[in-house]
């Protein structure tokens, strides 16, 4: 071997993509000292999504003070890749629920913060945005995002407030004219892995407000209160998104990412391997390493391993996926790109102890197939 790349998602509570990057690069190196190896750890859109580009690209992370989950302000940050041009923000770093888990209530939490990253993205020079929508705490639909960036949410009275995803039933008229001018030049990208829609019962509310704290009670009003949002921008601004593929990522961030500013809705694999120019690196190599901690039907939807087996499968490379399980009705995988899927548990105990040897057995896994090409 003389090119490799390798490309793994994390396994969630077991080790960072980062982590398995380098560990499959130093048994590369082991076999075949002189390779050429690549590593690009793969963000999902959550936590850790900013570290994972600046790890692939290079660049900076910023620190700001920026509104919380709960209008408090604290210290957040955002990552502006080596072009200089480009930022990621993981909306998780100020609207995240590990910042509200004392104090779960997605009536009460706010995106604002995350508009406030934007914000600050557009005046440090930044064109191209990457936001990532991921580990919420809220359900506001992303008028958290829109009310930091200049837009006025109205109520009966004319009085404008912030909504929260307990007052978005006040909405009566929303006002874009105060938007930030300088959006208009920036390409907003969102890391969006779900395709459920804004509200119903697949909706934000329903689905995912019972992790974020709701009550059976609560999820009622929230969904209420998300069907208000949809009905005023469709009345206020032409617009008819809830049943967008995605609207209901985020407590309906990513609705309002497409609504208020704009934004382009993208798997989070595919604005990954688009930012890396994953493309013109594969070309001319040997072999491309890629996993996750469990492949199953729903990987098959586009995550990550299918997303890169698509473009190996483009490439003529040969994709080999090391996944911590593996489930049942996975053989279209194959059909897709994939060459071989590899599981590195090497003995049968359950995940309590499994987690805790798999950065050896993953290491020994990758021996074994890489003793097959040599």
């Amino acid at each position: 071997m003389k090119k490799v790349l390798v490309i793994p998602d994390s396994f969630k509570g077991t080790m960072t993509s980062s982590e398995i990057c380098g560990i499959m690069a130093s048994s590369i190196k082991k076999f075949y000292p002189a390779a050429e190896v690549i590593s690009l750890p793969v963000a999902d859109g959550g936590e850790g999504s900013v570290d994972a580009f600046l790890s692939a690209l290079g660049g900076e992370k910023k620190p700001v003070r920026v509104s919380g989950p709960f209008f408090d302000e604290i210290d957040s940050f955002y990552g502006i890749l080596s072009d200089g041009k480009t930022a990621v923000i993981e909306m998780a770093a100020c609207a995240g629920l590990p910042l509200s888990t004392d104090n779960l209530n997605p009536e009460k939490t706010t995106t604002y913060g995350a508009g406030q990253l934007i914000a600050d993205a557009v005046a440090s020079g930044c064109t191209k945005i990457i936001m990532g929508l991921g580990g919420s705490a809220t359900n506001d639909g992303g008028t958290g995002v829109a009310a930091a960036l200049g837009v006025q949410f109205l109520d009966a009275d004319g009085q404008s407030f912030v909504p929260t995803g307990g007052t978005l039933s006040n909405i009566a008229h929303i006002d874009t004219a105060g938007l930030l001018p300088a959006l208009k030049t920036v390409e907003l990208v969102s890391m969006c892995d779900i395709d459920n829609p804004l509200y119903g019962e697949q909706g934000a509310a329903y689905i995912f407000g019972p992790q974020k704290g709701a009550t059976p009670d609560m999820v009622h009003s929230l969904d209420a209160g998300l069907k208000n949002l949809a009905r005023v921008v469709k009345a206020d601004m032409k617009k008819d998104l809830a049943d967008m593929h995605g609207a209901g990522a985020a407590g309906g961030m990513g609705y309002g990412m497409k609504a208020f500013l704009d934004s382009a809705l993208q798997m989070g694999i595919e604005t990954v391997l688009d930012t890396v120019h994953f493309d013109e690196l594969v070309r001319g190599a040997d072999a491309v390493f890629t996993g996750e901690g469990k492949i199953d039907t729903q990987s098959l939807r586009g995550k990550v391993v299918i997303g890169i087996a698509r473009r190996t499968k483009k490439a003529a490379v040969p994709l080999i996926a090391l996944v911590g399980d593996i489930g049942e009705g996975i053989e279209e995988a194959y059909e897709l790109g994939v060459t071989a899927i590899f599981s590195i548990n090497r003995v049968a105990v359950e995940y309590a102890k499994a987690r805790l040897r798999a950065k050896t057995d993953l290491a020994l896994t990758m021996d074994s197939i890489l003793r097959v090409f040599r």
